[in-house]
């Protein structure tokens, strides 16, 4: 009887520490550049060491991670498409979107630069002269923030690259749609922190052709699910997360992330958006 009692108690023991456990752990729901290039691995520990919380990362394209997070299967979005992120507030999914940090979007393409834009400074400009050299380009083609980016720049183009022989669409994550246009030495959009991440470590036969465009600006949001729309959301912990990327220690830590070069990744600059 008393080993019965004793065996209870270690069970309820372990089923209180599970839940106490459950209560700490909080998933995000994030854009691929922010793993390629490494932030998270850098910044979640310093996070989770000051508060306890764990956080669980789905790295997806910005599209996918906005569904997730619809569907409530995650606590925060960490992503980058401002006009998605702000449909997914004004629709009542998330109770804020705050701004975190800016990097930019760039082209990039083989040395041979068979369309000659290498040095411009119009996105819009490169890409018809893309186009008019048959394309050869791959796309994220994910719905992701890079992709829906990437689409505008077509638009402002006034060209439809859908359907098009060498337009190759990856659905695939950031660095690997980079390795596929190194392979193919195609031209392709992507952020520059991922492309200064593993440019090197992935050997890509790669060049940055384009940069400078204001089109190419590349914010990043913070979002904390509603609660209203998906009551299982631990809104304490996932405000506790934003509210670190945000506040002063988290910006430093953001903002001294560097790639082994020394190159700085992303520019904090938080403040409340819309």
């Amino acid at each position: 009887m008393v080993k019965t009692i004793a065996l209870l108690g270690v069970a309820l023991f372990l089923l209180m520490a599970g839940v106490a456990v459950s209560q700490t752990r909080i998933t995000c729901a994030s854009t691929t550049s922010t793993q390629n290039s490494g932030l998270l691995d850098y910044l979640l520990p310093v996070f989770e060491k000051k508060t306890g919380i764990k956080v669980d990362v789905i790295a997806v394209g910005t599209g996918q991670a906005i569904e997730m997070a619809r569907r409530g299967d995650a606590d925060v979005l960490f992503v980058h498409d401002p006009e998605k992120e702000e449909k997914f507030v004004a629709d009542g999914f998330g109770l804020a979107r705050n701004l975190v940090m800016y990097n930019d979007f760039i082209i990039v393409g083989p040395s041979v630069d068979m369309a000659k834009i290498k040095g411009t400074k119009d996105a819009a400009e490169a890409f018809k002269k893309i186009a008019a050299t048959g394309f050869h380009f791959v796309s994220r083609g994910d719905k992701s923030g890079t992709h829906s980016m990437e689409q505008k720049i077509w638009k402002k183009a006034g060209v439809a690259p859908a359907g098009q022989p060498a337009y190759l669409e990856a659905g695939q994550g950031m660095e690997n749609t980079l390795r596929m246009a190194s392979e193919k030495q195609f031209y392709t959009l992507t952020d520059r922190g991922t492309w200064l991440a593993v440019k090197d470590k992935d050997k890509l036969a790669l060049e940055l052709m384009v940069e400078g465009d204001p089109v190419l600006f590349n914010q990043y949001g913070v979002i904390v699910i509603n609660p209203a729309k998906h009551a299982h959301v631990k809104v304490k912990e996932a405000t506790a997360f934003a509210d670190w990327l945000t506040s002063p220690e988290g910006q430093k830590a953001i903002g001294d992330f560097k790639d082994k070069n020394g190159n700085q990744l992303f520019v904090p600059n938080a403040k409340t958006g819309n």
